[in-house]
C-alpha cells in the first residue's frame, strides 16, 4: 500500500475573497475631519502665505523683494530676537515653576490631586481678556503689588510695560502647558528605582539628578515644546502688558496687515515665524527620541 504525499501547490486553491469596500467606513471617519482641516486651516494659510510674492509695497516690484525687506530692515531681526528671547524667559519660568507643582500631585491623595487639577485647568475657562487686564491691576504702577510693596517700606516699581510684565502674563497663561505633560510623564515613574538607588548608598539628591530627572526629561521637553511654539504667537498679551520697546514679531504682523495694509510683508512675517517654528519642532522631536533612548536605557 502506497501513499502519496499532496503537495500544497497540488491542493486546490480557493478564491481570494476581497472586500473592496472594507475600507470606507475608515473614510466616512476621516474624510470630514480631514476636508475641515483643509478648507478652514490649510487653504487660509496658504491664501495668506502665498501673498508674499503676490503683494508688494512701492517701491518693490515683485519676486522675492518682500523677502529682502525682511533680511534688511533691522527693526525683524530685532523683533525675531526679542520674540525668541522673552519666549525662551518664559518656558523656562514655566518649568521651574511647573516641576514642583507636577512632582506634589504625584504625593498627594485622589482627594487633593482633584484639587490640583481643577486649579490647573481653571484658566482655561475664564476669559483670556479678563486674565491680561487682572494683571494690568496687579502691576499698574498704583496696583495691588506696589501697594503690598509699599506697605512693607519698599519703594513701588514700573512694572507694566516692561518685560517682566509680559513675560509674567505669558507664563501665567501657558504654565498649564508646562504642568500636564510633566504630571502625565511623573507619574509614571517607578519609585522603587529611586529606593533601590539609595540603598545602595546614593544619597537622594544624587538619586534624584541622576535617576529621577532623566526619567523626567520627556515631560519636561514636551512641556517646553508646547510652551515655546504657543508663546512665539502671542499677541494680546505683549500688546496689553507691553509697549513698543518689548513688542514681539506677531504684533508686526498685526501691523503690517492691518494699519499698513502691506499683506505681501505680512505674510513674509507669518511665514518666517513659521518655517523657523517647524525647525524648532523637528530638532526638538530628534532630540525627544535621543532623550528618551537614553532615558530608558534603549540602544
Amino acid at each position: 500500500m502506497s501513499t502519496s504525499t499532496l503537495k500544497p501547490s497540488s491542493l486546490p486553491q480557493s478564491p481570494t475573497l476581497r472586500r473592496p469596500f472594507a475600507f470606507r467606513p475608515v473614510l466616512l471617519l476621516v474624510v470630514p475631519g480631514f476636508a475641515i482641516i483643509v478648507l478652514f486651516f490649510v487653504y487660509p494659510a496658504i491664501s495668506v502665505l502665498s501673498r508674499a510674492w503676490t503683494h508688494f509695497q512701492a517701491p518693490q516690484k515683485g519676486g522675492w523683494d518682500n523677502f529682502a525687506w525682511f533680511f534688511t530692515e533691522d527693526v525683524n531681526m530685532t523683533l525675531l530676537l526679542r520674540t525668541f528671547g522673552i519666549t525662551l524667559l518664559v518656558t523656562i519660568i514655566t518649568l521651574v515653576l511647573a516641576f514642583p507643582f507636577a512632582y506634589l500631585m504625584t504625593l498627594v491623595s485622589r482627594r487633593w490631586l482633584v484639587v490640583m487639577t481643577t486649579a490647573v485647568m481653571l484658566p482655561f475657562f475664564t476669559n483670556y481678556l479678563v486674565r491680561i487686564f487682572a494683571w494690568v491691576v496687579l502691576l499698574q504702577d498704583n496696583g495691588v503689588v506696589n501697594g503690598a510693596l509699599s506697605a512693607f517700606g519698599i519703594a513701588p516699581f514700573h512694572m507694566l510695560g516692561t518685560t517682566f510684565a509680559v513675560a509674567v502674563g505669558m507664563a501665567q497663561t501657558l504654565l498649564p502647558l508646562m504642568i500636564l505633560p510633566l504630571y502625565s510623564v511623573l507619574q509614571g515613574i517607578d519609585r522603587s528605582l529611586l529606593r533601590a538607588s539609595e540603598s545602595l548608598g546614593a544619597s537622594p539628591a544624587k538619586s534624584f539628578f541622576r535617576i529621577y530627572l532623566p526619567l523626567a526629561t520627556p515631560g519636561m521637553l514636551a512641556g517646553s515644546v508646547l510652551v515655546f511654539v504657543f508663546g512665539l504667537g502671542f499677541y494680546l498679551t505683549p500688546a496689553i502688558l507691553g509697549s513698543p520697546q518689548n513688542a514681539l514679531l506677531a504684533q508686526q504682523v498685526v501691523t503690517q496687515v492691518q494699519d499698513l495694509l502691506a499683506w505681501g510683508r505680512g505674510s513674509v512675517l507669518a511665514l518666517v515665524l513659521l518655517l523657523v517654528t517647524f525647525a524648532l519642532l523637528a530638532v526638538a522631536m530628534r532630540f525627544s527620541r535621543h532623550t528618551v533612548s537614553s532615558a530608558y536605557g534603549i540602544r
